[in-house]
């Protein structure tokens, strides 16, 4: 088809000819390089056309744009990925040395995820991992919804692996550092999979759960193993079990009240250096046989009003015995509400206040009250932090919620709860969260993104952030995570300095000058 001679008009780099495709549309006609000349038996050479380099659009030539290199954003989200990376490094060093690069990569990728947007589905991590620096930190992770799947399966039925990996968390704990197991329950749904049972208290609730059991290190707040039980299975028989499958061989199993240290007999025989630490009922006639209400001192540097008392028992063990102030002033508030309207009973009144805010642990370990009393108040960081991933909407979305999936679902959010639990320590030492919440902590760093060809160090002048807030810089700052830019000197307060005269004049004498001798006599 003719080109119109407006088109061929049109200025165009020279030895290039318009080729018309005959269809509607803004490249439909093609400017093309003269490639060579192919020679003709008794004719004229013929040109040979080359590749487009351009095309004539609204009567102008329009060059063609160079190919991307790669589909990747120019900016993406960076502050709240960049904080997860700061306090993983050992947990992915161990992942890559139990587990497959590319399976780590993914495990890391997806435990990174689930803290910064700790509601992501299943669907919607590969979205998420594209528009973070999750996807340049761990490249190439497979996070579609169906390789998710299968990842869970793999990790759930591959129990050598896992314990691998927590033998190596365990193996990491200082030496003077206490280790406490505990266990929480989680809400699951699912009707596919064995582990989902009606726990005593979930009846109530019309809901079936899972039991997590997990051990922590009291001294830094964060968990270094953890295993899945059904949610029917009483603490009697899941903390043994527990035990011997991670080979925990020192620690303090901190318990709820009514446990039975007799049910793990067998366990603190075997292992000299693992011991329990369990609260007693309130009316257990050796809290007054052994005076525990009589306290002894207060506690130090707990942020609490906490009175103790510790006492060696019978057999050995010990008795330790704790009043929060706050809590007593509570728990005797209730008893007065409940008692208005009725005849006051002097008697049931003093006995509820000597024991109002009082907690009595028994153990067979000759331990400073501070330690105890941490062992067991220090827990709800924890339980705070595990009911951020209680909801397993990755694997609602996944349609497979098997034992062996549920497995690996809890196996990603240990990684998760642990990186959670480093936060909020970094962000409580740098005091970032005396002015604000952890969550509007983690929206404000996920505000600041940056453009992925920035420096590897960032820096707050570097000029490669994307509508950042000074407020966030502060924070990434106070983080480490941006070098902040240099301050200019302040200003000095009053006038200049006058610049010296090379030749200063001589400073005449300050009032009259003192008479002579000589003058004064020949004035007389």
């Amino acid at each position: 088809m003719a080109v119109p001679q407006d088109i061929r008009a049109v200025p165009r780099p020279v030895n290039t000819i318009v080729d018309d495709s005959g269809r509607d549309g803004p490249k439909r006609f093609a400017v093309r390089q003269r490639a060579s000349s192919k020679y003709v038996p008794g004719g004229n050479p013929q040109p040979r056309n080359g590749r487009v380099i351009g095309h004539i659009i609204n009567h102008r030539y329009v060059p063609v744009s160079s190919p991307m290199a790669s589909e990747e954003a120019d900016m993406l989200s960076y502050g709240a990925s960049a904080l997860v990376k700061a306090v993983t490094g050992d947990l992915f060093s161990n992942l890559l040395d139990v587990f497959d690069s590319g399976e780590a990569y993914a495990i890391m990728s997806m435990a990174t995820l689930k803290v910064v947007k700790p509601r992501i589905t299943a669907n919607r991590m590969s979205t998420h991992y594209r528009r973070t620096f999750v996807c340049r930190d761990y490249p190439g992770a497979a996070l579609s919804k169906y390789s998710i799947t299968d990842l869970l399966q793999k990790i759930g039925q591959d129990g050598r692996r896992r314990k691998r990996f927590y033998q190596l968390r365990l193996s990491q704990v200082a030496a003077d550092h206490h280790i406490a197991i505990d266990g929480t329950l989680k809400q699951d749904t699912s009707s596919v999979n064995d582990l989902s049972a009606f726990s005593y208290k979930a009846r109530t609730r019309g809901c079936s759960e899972v039991s997590v059991l997990y051990a922590y290190d009291i001294e830094l707040m964060e968990p270094v193993c953890a295993e899945v039980f059904p949610g029917n299975s009483i603490d009697a028989s899941s903390y043994p079990a527990f035990i011997r499958d991670n080979d925990i061989r020192k620690g303090i199993i901190v318990a709820d009240k009514g446990f039975p240290p007799s049910k793990i007999k067998e366990e603190l025989e075997k292992r000299p250096d693992l011991h329990f630490l369990t609260p007693i009922k309130r009316n257990d006639a050796r809290i007054s046989d052994n005076g525990m209400l009589s306290f002894e001192g207060v506690l130090n540097g707990i942020g609490a009003h906490v009175l103790y008392k510790k006492k060696q028992i019978k057999g050995g063990r010990y008795l330790y015995a704790f009043k929060d102030a706050k809590k007593a002033a509570q728990e005797e508030a209730a008893f007065l509400a409940k008692a208005e309207g009725k005849a006051f009973d002097t008697q049931k009144y003093d006995k509820q206040r000597a024991v109002s805010g009082v907690i009595v642990f028994e153990s067979d370990q000759d331990l400073d009250p501070r330690t105890a009393y941490l062992c067991y108040d220090d827990r709800w960081l924890l339980e705070l932090v595990f009911n951020q991933y209680k909801s397993d909407e990755c694997l609602d979305q996944t349609g497979v919620q098997g034992d062996f999936s549920v497995i690996g679902a809890e196996f990603v959010n240990f990684i998760s709860t642990v990186a959670t639990c480093r936060i909020v320590r970094k962000a409580r030492q740098s005091g970032l969260l005396d002015k604000m919440t952890y969550g509007d902590l983690m929206d404000d760093l996920s505000s600041a993104w940056r453009r992925t060809d920035a420096p590897a160090v960032p820096k707050s002048d570097d000029g490669c952030w994307v509508h950042t807030l000074q407020c966030v810089f502060e924070e990434l700052e106070a983080l480490g995570l941006s070098e902040p830019a240099p301050k200019p000197e302040p200003k000095k307060r009053g006038r200049k300095p006058k610049p010296k005269d090379p030749n200063p004049k001589p400073k005449r004498p300050r009032g009259r000058p003192r008479k002579d001798a000589s003058q004064s006599a020949g004035s007389l």
